[in-house]
This record gives structure tokens, C-alpha cells and sequence, in this order.
């Protein structure tokens, strides 16, 4: 465990009880504190639902310019979405319900993970049980949905002194909050003054194949960078939506940072021609709400099988039911010089288009997504699935940015 303790130690947050454990949830030394918007941070949206809360990443605005059940899906995934407050408690609970989504014909995805840092340091991990299950035929596409009961997150033994406490909920299941149980009185955590940083990614930013969810690269920086992150990492949906510059504009920020390019190749949504003007589009629409702010453009992570071969990309079922999926470059290298996007047109365009709006922006910067992640780092540490990377390489992307962008002649580099 990233924490460090045993889930048999009689400290652990797994553990059944504690010294300081109330008896039962009935027990009167329990206090519930309802779940609100003022104890969340990392959501641009709540929504009530008949249970209790579902953080949203994307504004309902947004959300009703598209019927795409992948974002739907990504967006309402509480990645860099955690629960803050103060309190002295030694024991915390939080009831949820978990949309977890499963593969028929594959073996049971693991479980999502709740990190609690207590004070900023992770002190404890924990998942919930029942909940909902999205089963997906991979080979149709079709989906069923399985109710399921609420579950229950348990940490205990947390030190006996007012500290703040975070619940970073799990990146990569839809969780709905239901209710918050402590053994003392809960706060609003106070903030620290620390500057924002709202980011957009795809898969990789979201935190695909992350350990947990203050482990991914995205958290892991904002960690390093002493930040406050707003993750807008979207599953395959990093498409250059104009609903989702719109909600990058509108956002409250004092860092912004857009990874563009694996998703437009791998769902080979466009052609050269119409991706330099998207990007163009989507970078006028975040500064007409952000005109000042450093913006940091990154270009894609290396990514082999779409180097030089455009998309789609497509799965590889042939080991689904020992648990592994992979996929494949489905286009064909020839198309390429037809407007074809590759991964390295993309990171010419990118770097072209920076370099030039640079000249009237002055803090508008590029990253190249190589210097993140390269052809020596591949050798050494391969993307598993051929596209996302292992909770590794997700340490390694997460220490070079906060290196290169929070440093004092970085982009993100303290005022």
C-alpha cells in the first residue's frame, strides 16, 4: 500500500475498530455531516440526486451538447475530486455509491481506490462494496446496468488532533455521496492560498491504469507544485469540444494546462486541415475568460503504435479473458500524407501554432509531451495496453512536469 500500512495492523484504516472507534453507526458518539458543495473540491458541478451527490467535471451546459455516453461516463468519474474539512476525529466513514464498470467475458476490474491524506500526507486506502456495475460487451458495445446497494468507506485510527483531512475519490468510477460519519465535530477546511491549476487531458490525464487517485500524474504534480488541482482529464474525450473550451473559459484558474492530441488520433476524428483551427478555436476561447493566465500547451506522450500510423485505434480481444487488453493502430501509414493525423504531426502543429500565437501571448508556452515521456522511457517502462501508462510511469510524468513546469523559470513557475 502507498501508505505504507498493513491492512491487518491494528493502526490500519482497514482495521475493524479502534480505541477510539465508535461501537456501531447508531452509536450516539457518531455525527453526520451532511455532503455538500462546500466540503468538495475538484467538481465544477453537483448534482442531487435521490441519494445524495454526484460531483460532475463538466457544467450541465456542457453535458447537454452531448449525447456521447464515453464522456458522460468520464465526466461524472470524480477524478481529482476529493472531500476536505478539519476535524479532531480518529475515525471517518463516508457512505457512496460506485458505478463500476466490468467486461463481459473478462475478469473483475479492481476495485476503486479512496486515498485519505491527513494533513497532505496519505494516511489511509479504502474501497466501497455493492454499488452499481455498467457491464460492457466490448465486442457490441452494449451496456446493461446493475443496481446495486450503497457501500461504506472506513478509516480509523487517524491521529487525535484537529488536522485537515482529504478523501480523494476513486478517478475511475462514478461515485454518488451519500453521507459522511465521524466521531468529532467536521469543518470546512480552510484555504490555504494556494494558487489553482486547471488542467484537460484525455485518458492519460484522467488517470487511466493510476494506483489510486492522488497517484495520478496530474495529482502527483499539483502535489509537487504545492497547487490546487481542478482535473478535467476526460477519458478518451479530450476532442477539442467547444463545450469544453467553454468550460475551461468559465472556470476559475491561475494555471491552465491543455494536453491535446492522442484521442483526436486514436478516434482519427479529423484531418490536418481542421486540427490547426481547432486548436487555434479552442485556445481563443479559453483566453477570452483567461487572457492573462499562463496557459501551457502539452503535446502527446510517446505512444508507438501511433507515431506514424494514424487511427483509429482498435482493442485486441485475443487475452480479454486472462484480464489483458491491447489495442492497435488500425490505419495505415500511407494516409498520413493525406492529412492523416499521426503523433508527430500533431506535435509539429502544436508547436508550430504555440510558437507563433507566442509572439502576440507572451504566457502562452509549449511542452513537448516527449520530454514527459519518451522513446528511452518506453524501453524501460512499456505502456502496458499500447496506449495508457502503469502507476510507474504515471510517478514519472507527474515528477518531470511539476520539474519543468513548476519550476522558478517554468511556465507555472511561483509569481
Amino acid at each position: 500500500m502507498a501508505s505504507g500500512v498493513s491492512p491487518s495492523s491494528p493502526s490500519s484504516p482497514h482495521s475493524p475498530s479502534s480505541p477510539h472507534s465508535p461501537s456501531s453507526p447508531h452509536s450516539p458518539d457518531w455525527i453526520t455531516t451532511p455532503v455538500e458543495e462546500r466540503l468538495l473540491r475538484g467538481a465544477l458541478e453537483v448534482e442531487r440526486t435521490g441519494l445524495g451527490l454526484l460531483p460532475h467535471r463538466l457544467p450541465a451546459r456542457a453535458r447537454a451538447q452531448c449525447t456521447d455516453g464515453q464522456l458522460a461516463k468520464a465526466e461524472a468519474q470524480p477524478s481529482g475530486v476529493r472531500l476536505v474539512f478539519r476535524t479532531r476525529a480518529t475515525t471517518v466513514e463516508l457512505d457512496a455509491v460506485r458505478t463500476k464498470t466490468a467486461y463481459r467475458g473478462a475478469p473483475p476490474r479492481p476495485d476503486g481506490v479512496y486515498d485519505l491524506l491527513v494533513d497532505g500526507r496519505l494516511a489511509g486506502q479504502g474501497t466501497v462494496t455493492g454499488g452499481h456495475v455498467l457491464m460492457v460487451d466490448m465486442a457490441t458495445g452494449q451496456e446493461e446496468r446493475i443496481p446495486g446497494p450503497v457501500g461504506t468507506v472506513r478509516f480509523s485510527g487517524l491521529p487525535d488532533r484537529v488536522k485537515d483531512v482529504e478523501i480523494w475519490l476513486p478517478h475511475n468510477e462514478v461515485t454518488e455521496l451519500v453521507a459522511l460519519r465521524t466521531d468529532a465535530p467536521v469543518e470546512p477546511a480552510p484555504e490555504r492560498g494556494r494558487r489553482v491549476w486547471l488542467h484537460h487531458g484525455s485518458s492519460i490525464s484522467h488517470g487511466s491504469d493510476a494506483a489510486s487517485p492522488s497517484t495520478t500524474w496530474p495529482a502527483l504534480a499539483a502535489s509537487l507544485g504545492g497547487v490546487e488541482l481542478v482535473n478535467l482529464g476526460l477519458s478518451g474525450s479530450a476532442l477539442l469540444d467547444p463545450f469544453t473550451a467553454r468550460a475551461l473559459r468559465d472556470t476559475p484558474a491561475d494555471l491552465i494546462s491543455v494536453k491535446i492530441g492522442i484521442n483526436l488520433v486514436n478516434h482519427d476524428l479529423m484531418r490536418l486541415r481542421a486540427f490547426g483551427p481547432a486548436v487555434h478555436g479552442f485556445l481563443d476561447t479559453v483566453r477570452e475568460g483567461h487572457p492573462g493566465v499562463p496557459l501551457l500547451v502539452v503535446s502527446p506522450i510517446l505512444c508507438p503504435i501511433h507515431e506514424d500510423t494514424p487511427g483509429p485505434s482498435a482493442p485486441d480481444y485475443s487475452e480479454l479473458a486472462a484480464g489483458r487488453l491491447r489495442f492497435r493502430a488500425a490505419g495505415d501509414p500511407a494516409e498520413a500524407a493525406a492529412g492523416k493525423l499521426t503523433l508527430k504531426a500533431v506535435r509539429e502543429e502544436l508547436a508550430r501554432i504555440v510558437r507563433e500565437r507566442a509572439a502576440d501571448d507572451p504566457n502562452l508556452h509549449h511542452l513537448d509531451g516527449l520530454d514527459l515521456y519518451g522513446g528511452a522511457d518506453f524501453a524501460e517502462l512499456p505502456l502496458p495496453d499500447g496506449l495508457h501508462p502503469d502507476p510507474e510511469t504515471h510517478r514519472l510524468i507527474g515528477t518531470r512536469f511539476a520539474d519543468r513546469a513548476f519550476a522558478p523559470d517554468g511556465p507555472f513557475g511561483a509569481p
